[in-house]
């Protein structure tokens, strides 16, 4: 591609951002006095589908973003969808993905790569005949959120956080108001809480947990603590964790816990976060990696120890995306997840969160530096890795690093039903479903520990798969009725750690903030609670939306 046209390409995506943003203004205008009927905190791929199929039944609604992105990991990154069965993925997020196809049918998003000599590999490949694509850029997947809030006329509003010092007003259980940090308040009949975090839902003083469960407390035989299942993404035999090999008086190394506790007990600690990286070997459209401020060469050793001992290729995923891009995950005992450094997040305050995200961004930075350069990796190692960069053409406003880190589990509402894992494998019924999950029941490492050997391992990986897709029920959307009666909660949904590891998929996001907001829909039109939603109705219209209830 000429320079040329790689600027007119980007005044192209200028332009169109200038317009939507005054679209948004525009639309804002119309409802001055913020009374909705439906108030969406959080535009994460749940938020905006849920604004869309509010709009569709022909609600006034609001979609508040509290940062200046839409979409979530959707548009942040998370390119190789995790999908677990593609034949249960129906109503807007179906659209999505088919509109993903549409927008790779135009040879103009075709810019460092021909559409024919792009292939997707694994679990998103696209079958010949296909009308769905499950792999896309960042760039694309914002511009078809973009499109759907325009083509909708929703009201979006960026950059409003939800003041975490002031109360929710409250009258008999219902939200009445939230209010945000600049002091505008927003008010509504339903709220929907569509945040990675909850923190609508935990402000409203609804019941939640942190962490993992113990297996006795539900019944399961995957959570709490798991070191028996961790082999997957794990060190080696006689990796040291010491900062002097050998020597335990010198201390250990970085987020390494000197023991573990007894398999299957709770604890409330949280699954490793990552950034899910977008990198690219073409030249033109690359920036090569570079030393973070602060670089520190101990946080590595894990690695360069590892590698002593036998560790290869590959360190992270470099799962294909077209024009000639990444999506990028973690891989390996030493990889993008930081292991052990996120658990203050989730009740975190915003500056707590802050801080995570730096520290985050910092380690990867540092950790693809240390790859691609630096003299204790093999010279093999350094040359596949400094091939590939930031591509120039994402996350431009960002520095080309997404803003958005992969809050894998944070809070997790507790309602009067609790997905766990043994209704994701269908050893117990689920009544009202609103939607199927079918992934594995998934989680990353949660800390490292050193063994009774003396070596380091990490603890916390679960990836248990087998089953079929099943069903997710509407009451685990939906607080429990004393304490708040207006809210829905579709990604914080009420779930185990083990059972949320395998919902927390962003096409099951996106079909369960389409439920929540019909459900929404039918509460007001009806004047009842979200608990009392007549299920028989709710059915009736998430069947005609081409939701997928069941297998």
């Amino acid at each position: 591609m000429t320079n040329l046209s790689f600027i007119h390409s980007l005044l192209i995506s200028a332009f169109s951002v200038i317009i939507f943003i005054h679209q948004s203004i525009l639309t804002f205008a119309q409802n001055s006095d913020n009374t909705y009927d439906i108030v969406i905190y959080g535009a994460t791929s749940a938020g905006v589908v849920a604004a869309v199929q509010a709009k569709k039944m022909g609600k006034s609604v609001v979609l508040i973003e509290p940062t200046d992105r839409m979409g979530g990991l959707t548009t942040g990154g998370l390119g190789q969808t995790d999908i677990g069965n593609k034949q249960v993925i129906g109503g807007l997020s179906k659209e999505f993905y088919n509109r993903v196809a549409k927008k790779y049918q135009d040879p103009k998003n075709w810019v460092w790569q021909k559409r024919e000599e792009y292939k997707s590999m694994g679990q998103s490949e696209t079958k010949a005949n296909e009308e769905s694509m499950w792999t896309f850029e960042p760039r694309i997947a914002l511009e078809i959120f973009e499109d759907m809030i325009r083509e909708n006329n929703v009201q979006i509003i960026f950059n409003e956080r939800l003041d975490l010092e002031s109360e929710i007003r409250l009258n008999n259980g219902r939200i009445q108001s939230i209010q945000m940090e600049s002091g505008t308040t927003f008010s509504g009949k339903v709220f929907i809480d569509a945040t990675y975090e909850g923190d609508l839902m935990a402000l409203s003083g609804v019941s939640y947990t942190v962490g993992r469960e113990s297996n006795s407390q539900y019944n399961e035989n995957l959570n709490g603590v798991q070191t028996a299942l961790g082999k997957y993404h794990q060190f080696p035999d006689g990796v040291d964790p010491y900062i002097q090999r050998g020597d335990p008086n010198s201390g250990l190394l970085q987020n390494v816990n000197p023991h573990v506790q007894r398999d299957g007990t709770a604890d409330g600690r949280i699954q490793a976060y990552c950034y899910r990286m977008c990198l690219t070997d073409i030249e033109e459209n690359r920036i090569p990696f570079e030393k973070p401020e602060g670089y520190n060469e101990l946080e590595y050793e894990l690695l360069f120890r590892a590698i002593e001992t036998g560790e290869k290729l590959p360190f992270f995923t470099k799962s294909a995306m077209p024009n000639r891009k990444t999506d990028s995950n973690n891989s390996g005992p030493f990889s993008t997840d930081y292991i052990g450094t996120n658990y203050s997040y989730a009740d975190g305050d915003y500056a707590t969160r802050e801080q995570i995200l730096k520290e985050h961004r910092s380690y990867q930075l540092g950790f693809l530096w240390t790859l691609a350069n630096h003299p204790r990796i093999p010279e093999s190692i350094r040359k596949e890795y400094s091939q590939w960069g930031l591509p120039k053409d994402e996350f431009q406003k960002y520095d080309n690093w997404t803003p958005q880190l992969y809050v894998r589990e944070a809070r997790r509402m507790v309602s009067d039903f609790v997905m766990t894992e043994n209704h994701c494998t269908q050893k117990l019924p689920v009544q009202k479903s609103i939607g199927m999950g079918a992934y594995t029941m998934d989680s990353h490492h949660v800390q490292r520990h050193v063994t009774k050997e003396g070596f380091v391992k990490n603890e916390g990986d679960v990836e248990v798969g087998g089953f079929g897709p099943y069903p997710i029920g509407y009451d685990a959307i939906v607080p429990k009725k004393k304490e708040c009666s207006n809210l829905l909660v579709p990604v914080c949904l009420s779930a185990t750690h083990m059972g949320f590891g395998s919902i927390r998929m962003e096409p099951v996001f996106m079909i369960l903030g389409q439920s929540a907001a019909t459900a929404a829909s039918i509460a007001i039109d009806d004047k009842v609670a979200v608990q009392e939603v007549n299920y028989k109705k709710l059915q009736k219209v998430l069947l005609k939306d081409t939701q997928i209830l069941q297998n």
